[in-house]
């Protein structure tokens, strides 16, 4: 079974987006590509879209390690920023709807 993303319903559910949720969950982390499998998109897609996103300024890379470069979302570009403000944001309203469910549910005896 698939799990739901609340951010993928807003942005739409592409490998692009994919990556990018992935790497904006783990933004204190660096990524190898295999990592980035994870994503739940292909090997060939990842050799696509990476080098893209990488172009774009979203993704940069930080180190290697042995042949694996490492890669993590650039919080000095201005897209990325946007988007990760937009991560932030969905899941903080999807917390409030929860929690506010969670409340009308629970009944205090008098």
């Amino acid at each position: 079974m698939k799990e739901e993303s609340i951010f993928l319903d807003y942005v739409g559910d592409s490998p692009r987006m994919r990556i990018l949720q992935y790497i904006i969950e783990g933004r204190d982390f660096d990524y190898t590509l295999t990592d980035m499998l994870n994503a739940g998109v292909s090997w060939g897609t990842l050799n696509v879209l990476v080098p893209k996103l990488l172009e774009l300024g979203v993704v940069i890379k930080t180190r290697k390690i042995g042949r694996a470069t490492l890669y993590k979302i650039n919080k000095n570009n201005i897209a990325a920023k946007q988007l990760i403000d937009l991560y932030d944001n969905l899941i903080l309203q999807e917390l409030g709807h929860l929690e506010k469910s969670s409340k009308k549910k629970v009944r205090v005896p008098a």
